[in-house]
């Protein structure tokens, strides 16, 4: 991974997720972690969290230079992955531990280069 590369936007919806799973705070935040570990990222703070009225949940981690987030919407079965880094392979690798532990129905992503 240079400085100089391409950046990579990996985005996804993952459907058909339980809504327990969706309003899952500690384990949102630790997905964020467990991804970021398994893409190789380098973290830089603790994931910010939000929790909505409706019990979903809103989380970003930064990372060294870009970030991960996952939004959920437990009313629909939905959680949105979107990884912003410099690696494309890591961005794979980093939605499929989402994909691992949430088991949605089914997955949507697009990868575009950006910049």
């Amino acid at each position: 991974m240079t400085e100089s590369g391409p950046i990579s936007h990996l985005v996804a919806d993952l459907s058909g997720v339980g809504s327990g799973a969706l309003r899952d705070v500690p384990m949102l935040s630790g997905l964020l972690i467990a991804a970021a570990s398994a893409a190789g990222f380098s973290v830089v703070a603790a994931p910010v969290v939000r929790t909505g009225p409706d019990g979903g949940v809103a989380a970003i981690l930064l990372l060294d230079p870009c970030h991960l987030s996952v939004h959920s919407f437990p009313d629909r079965g939905l959680a949105l992955v979107d990884v912003l880094t410099r690696d494309t392979a890591g961005a794979a690798k980093a939605l499929d531990v989402f994909v691992r532990r949430l088991t949605p129905a089914s997955v949507a992503s697009a990868t575009k280069a950006r910049g």
